[in-house]
Order: structure tokens, then C-alpha cells, then sequence
């Protein structure tokens, strides 16, 4: 039994609503990107910066599975590239030199799409039906649910909060700050089944059963003809924007709270390994992991680049993915205000343990009942590891 990946299943409506709309970016590629992509390498005459990760043992290319579509979430990774790259746009992947702050590192770097790319399989599921992903996004609760069957590590968080909302309309309800005033005004909460944030705030009384209407689809249909009555999940980093704006029936605000922010402490979209490669590329992930930490802190400092590659992939995908300029730009300055930053220590991508350890009491319980195979004895280290964390980058 697979956990629903609430990535792809959130947004998997807007993909089929986004066709309506006008696409906005502000690429007009082919198919196919012309640069040359060469590789790398420490042992073949060519250049390499200060980072060698080809002598630190890591492939010669570092596939990485997404979640979903190029966006400004992903931008840490495609961060990773340079001006020469191949796009499949069969596969939907990009493959470039893998670049640590503009310097070669002797090893290319491929991110995979995922969502329709996939036919929505979840990250790691896909790492595992396919030994050459190195990588993969993996959610703290889906590590936990899949500790039997698709065991992962996780090695680096480059969210410190979940973009998962609940969003609702500020003029319907102008009393409502928090999810759990919703639960107090008796608001109907539209949502994809199988959450798990949902099963929570039903089973502590946040929210009563009676409220959640498992019928979401991804689209913005019944939110707008239901006129601010329905309150609905999302994702903080895109429907803010998308409805205010794209929407036109709508038109108008929304208000949010971070399921984060409301008792649900998860990390996603965590970059994990298979449990095995924790040893076998240890060398690797202590070069490694310092990389991906500086390209989301030169990610941020400057988007544009990053972003113009990002609009390029989802033309050449042409997956019916719409996303806009604006769209990448609001996503960023919502993932800077909000999203991401560095932890309570003040170091960017490690995890808190009594923070792992809090989500652990909330669903291990929750998925034992739903028929999920926990190990005996499961610690919040058997998920995660920050030992390949760099402590002296952050955000400052």
C-alpha cells in the first residue's frame, strides 16, 4: 500500500484547470535545448572548482527525482546547472555539469520531473523501480509509512516548513485566523484523501469528521460557485497567487494557515537516499551535501537565471503544467518570507530530532491502523541523518 504523495496529488487538478489559462513564461524553446552538455571530470584534463565529487567517489551523473513539475520550489536543484544542459523532454529530465557556486564539479547532475512525468508515482517508489536515481524527494511521513517497503534516508531539507495550507475566504469568514477556527465555525474543508495532516486534526478534535469532504479534485471549480463557504487545502507557495490572479471567476484574496503551523510538523520534500548508500557514498554525500546547501543560499540571493531554466523545461515538457513568470516569483518570495531558512540553530537543511521524533508519535499511530507495516522499534534516525550537513552555511 502506497502513501499518496500529497505533492503530486494537490496539484495534479491544477494541471488539468491550468490548460485554460494562458501560459506566461518567458522562454520559447524548443523541444530540446542545443547546448552542449560535456561532463566533468577530475581524471580527464578537464577543470575542476574547489568541490571534486567525482574523486569523492559520487556517480558520474547524480540522477535526482522530483515531485513534480519544474518549479520555484526545485529551484536548490536546478540551481546545480550551468549555461550547458540537454533537456529529454521525453523523459522530462535535464542533465548538465553539476556546478557548486559556478565551478565544475567533475560529475553531471540530472533532475527528473515527477507527477505526470511519472504517471504520478512517488518519488521513492520511482528510486526504487529505478537503481540509477540517486536521489529522491521524500517527505518525513512518507519515510515513516514506507520504512518496510521503500526504506529511505533523508539527507538534506531544503523546506524548513511544509507549503501545505488550508486556505479559506477572508470576507466569508472574518473571524477565522487558524485551522482550528475553522474547525470552530463548523467550515466545510475540501481535501484529497488519504492525508494524513487530515487524520490528525480530526483524531486531536482540531477539525470533527463531519467537516472534511475528501471530494477535492485539484481544481478551483467548487471553491468559486460555493462563494467563500468552502475552505480548502493547497499549497502556500502557489494558490495565493493562482487565485487572485489566474482565476478569474475569483479574483480576490485568500487566507492560509501551514498545516506546519498548525500542529503538523513535518519536513518535505527531503532529499534521501536508500538506506544502504548511506555507507557506500558516505564520502560522496560529505561532498555533496555542502553543495546543495550553497545553491539553495545562492538560489535565493538571485532567482532570475534559475527561473528562465524552470519555464524553459515546462514548455519543453509540455506536460499541460502551467506556470508563469509571476507564479516563480511569487513562489520565491513566499518560500523566502515563510517557507524556508535556516533551523533554530541556524544551520540551512538539518533536522530537528525532537521535531522528527513529535511527527512520529502523531503518525505512527494513525498509519499502524490504516494497515502501514512499521518496524518495531523505528527512530527518527533511522530516517534522517544531518551528518553530511555542512554546520557553517545558512541563511544570513
Amino acid at each position: 500500500m502506497l502513501k499518496p504523495s500529497p505533492r503530486a496529488a494537490a496539484m495534479a487538478g491544477l494541471v488539468i484547470a491550468g490548460m485554460a489559462l494562458t501560459a506566461c513564461s518567458s522562454s520559447d524553446a524548443e523541444e530540446t535545448t542545443s547546448a552542449t552538455m560535456a561532463a566533468t571530470s577530475s581524471t580527464d584534463g578537464t577543470a575542476v572548482g574547489l568541490v571534486d565529487l567525482a574523486a569523492a567517489g559520487c556517480p558520474a551523473d547524480i540522477r535526482i527525482q522530483t515531485d513534480w513539475n519544474p518549479e520555484s520550489e526545485h529551484g536548490h536543484l536546478y540551481q546545480l546547472l550551468g549555461a550547458d544542459y540537454t533537456i529529454d523532454a521525453d523523459v522530462k529530465s535535464v542533465t548538465g555539469p553539476l556546478m557548486a557556486s559556478g565551478e565544475p564539479t567533475g560529475v553531471n547532475v540530472t533532475i527528473l520531473s515527477g507527477g505526470p512525468a511519472t504517471g504520478f508515482t512517488q518519488p521513492n517508489a520511482q528510486m526504487y523501480n529505478d537503481p540509477s536515481i540517486f536521489m529522491a524527494y521524500v517527505g518525513n511521513d512518507e519515510a515513516i509509512a514506507h520504512a518496510t517497503d521503500l526504506p529511505t534516508v533523508g539527507v538534506f531539507a531544503p523546506l524548513e516548513k511544509d507549503p501545505q495550507m488550508i486556505m479559506w475566504d477572508p470576507t466569508y469568514y472574518p473571524d477565522v485566523k487558524t485551522i482550528a477556527d475553522l474547525g470552530e465555525a463548523g467550515a466545510t474543508i475540501r481535501v484529497f484523501p488519504g492525508g494524513t495532516y487530515i487524520d490528525y486534526f480530526v483524531g486531536t478534535g482540531v477539525l470533527s469528521a463531519d467537516q472534511i469532504d475528501s471530494t477535492y479534485d485539484g481544481t478551483p471549480a467548487v471553491f468559486v460557485s460555493e462563494d467563500g463557504a468552502l475552505a480548502q487545502q493547497g499549497f502556500a507557495s502557489a494558490e495565493p497567487y493562482i487565485y487572485k490572479n489566474l482565476i478569474t471567476q475569483w479574483g480576490k484574496d485568500v487566507n492560509y494557515q501551514l498545516i506546519n503551523d498548525a500542529g503538523y510538523p513535518k519536513y518535505a520534500a527531503v532529499l534521501s537516499v536508500i538506506p544502504e548508500n548511506i555507507d557506500t557514498y558516505s564520502d560522496c554525500l560529505t561532498a555533496l551535501v555542502p553543495v546543495l546547501q550553497q545553491a539553495e543560499i545562492d538560489y535565493f540571493a538571485d532567482s532570475a537565471a534559475t527561473n528562465a531554466l524552470v519555464l524553459e523545461l515546462v514548455d519543453a515538457y509540455d506536460t499541460g503544467w502551467v506556470y508563469s513568470a509571476d507564479v516563480a516569483d511569487y513562489s520565491v518570495e513566499t518560500l523566502k518570507a515563510e517557507l524556508v531558512g535556516n533551523g533554530e540553530d541556524d544551520v540551512l537543511g538539518n533536522m530537528d530530532a525532537d521535531r522528527v521524533q513529535s511527527l512520529f508519535d502523531i503518525v505512527v499511530p494513525i498509519y499502524k491502523e490504516q494497515g502501514f507495516v512499521i518496524p518495531d522499534g523505528l527512530a527518527p534516525e533511522d530516517i534522517y541523518t544531518n551528518e553530511f550537513i555542512d554546520t557553517s552555511i545558512g541563511f544570513k
